[in-house]
């Protein structure tokens, strides 16, 4: 399909922000949008770009009553050359459509959706950021519009794309974060929905999440939902641990995200040659080598920070610091290699690097 293309006049175009350095995270939009709609019997059409700017939407349609909604987090990267590259798209995309399948949601379109998402970056490349440790942001996502009171799979949906400026995720940067085990709430179950990137499980990890923000904890450290016993993932990053000279993390059963950087975080400690686990690891297990000095780091991967340092877990009202609460030597050179593959500073033997400018 062609996709149309609407631009913004020049004198209506936004301002750009002038100071990089105080990006935030989230805020800040670019001055176009990707959209294509579906219906049933007639697949995916009308893909265009157009001006930013609000959706209507019927007040009964079917994704604000029953949750059919999901969405993607992936960037693009400014070299010291002033290419723009994307990295690991396709892996993104794939994910997207299971998250799809797993709410009965139709697939896109693999290489119309990368198409459209490159032909709007490069619209608005202006947007992509110079600064060290900045990026653009792209959010891919999809919402039932089909204006129905009932409980079953839309015939309607809407596919989009927005992208937008942003620097470090965290506000401590690559500082040791901390985080509180949770052991009340639970995020979700096997047999659920926690291995699709749906709108769902974010909203029943808030609370939590909000309690431990009230307690000075950046991130909750999810635990499973039978015997809150074993560890899982933090809300917005799969977790990894250190412990002697084994590098462990959750598998995936289908509980939580399989993230595209964990996945590229295991390849690299793999091709170095360190000793790999993927294996329920209980959340004792990790106390116990916090107090005996056994745990030599903790670090979550995610496509927002990339790779963050843990410094302190709490659990049970105790505190556990981890590496002397600084960065550990695994958690720096998984950070330094993917962010040069990223940004195009360092050799890409995985073919995960891709210039589009």
């Amino acid at each position: 399909m062609e996709i149309e293309m609407r631009q913004v006049k020049s004198d209506q175009l936004k301002p750009k922000p002038e100071d990089e350095s105080k990006l935030g995270f989230g805020d800040i939009v670019t001055d176009h949008m990707f959209l294509m709609d579906y219906e049933t019997g007639k697949g995916w059409i009308d893909p265009r770009i157009v001006p930013y700017g609000p959706f209507e939407i019927d007040p009964a349609a079917m994704a604000i009553h029953y949750g059919q909604e999901i969405f993607e987090g992936l960037k693009a990267y400014r070299g010291k050359d002033g290419g723009i590259f994307l990295f690991r798209s396709k892996e993104n995309f794939k994910r997207f459509n299971r998250s799809a399948a797993r709410v009965c949601m139709p697939e896109v379109d693999i290489d119309l959706a990368i198409t459209a998402m490159k032909k709007l970056i490069l619209l608005d490349k202006e947007w992509v950021p110079c600064t060290e440790g900045t990026s653009l942001y792209i959010r891919p996502a999809m919402l039932a519009t089909e204006p129905h009171l009932g409980v079953r799979p839309a015939n309607s949906y809407l596919f989009f794309i927005i992208i937008g400026p942003v620097g470090a995720y965290y506000k401590e940067g690559l500082n040791p974060i901390k985080i509180y085990v949770e052991d009340k709430y639970i995020r979700a179950a096997l047999g659920g929905t926690g291995e699709a990137k749906t709108a769902g499980n974010y909203a029943a990890s808030l609370l939590a999440a909000e309690e431990a923000k009230e307690k000075g904890f950046t991130q909750v450290l999810w635990l499973d939902a039978v015997e809150r016993k074993y560890i899982e993932e933090v809300g917005t990053m799969n977790m990894v641990f250190v412990i002697e000279d084994e590098v462990i993390t959750a598998p995936l059963t289908g509980s939580i995200l399989p993230g595209i950087t964990r996945d590229s975080a295991l390849h690299l400690v793999r091709d170095w040659g360190l000793k790999v686990a993927e294996r329920s690891l209980p959340i004792d297990d990790v106390i116990e080598a916090a107090k005996t000095g056994r745990l030599k780091e903790a670090f979550g991967t995610g496509t927002a920070a990339v790779i963050s340092p843990v410094g302190q877990i709490t659990y049970k009202g105790e505190d556990h610091i981890v590496a002397n609460g600084k960065m550990g030597e695994l958690s720096q050179r998984l950070y330094n290699e993917i962010v040069g593959i990223q940004y195009g500073e360092k050799e890409d033997p995985y073919g995960w690097r891709e210039k589009i400018l």
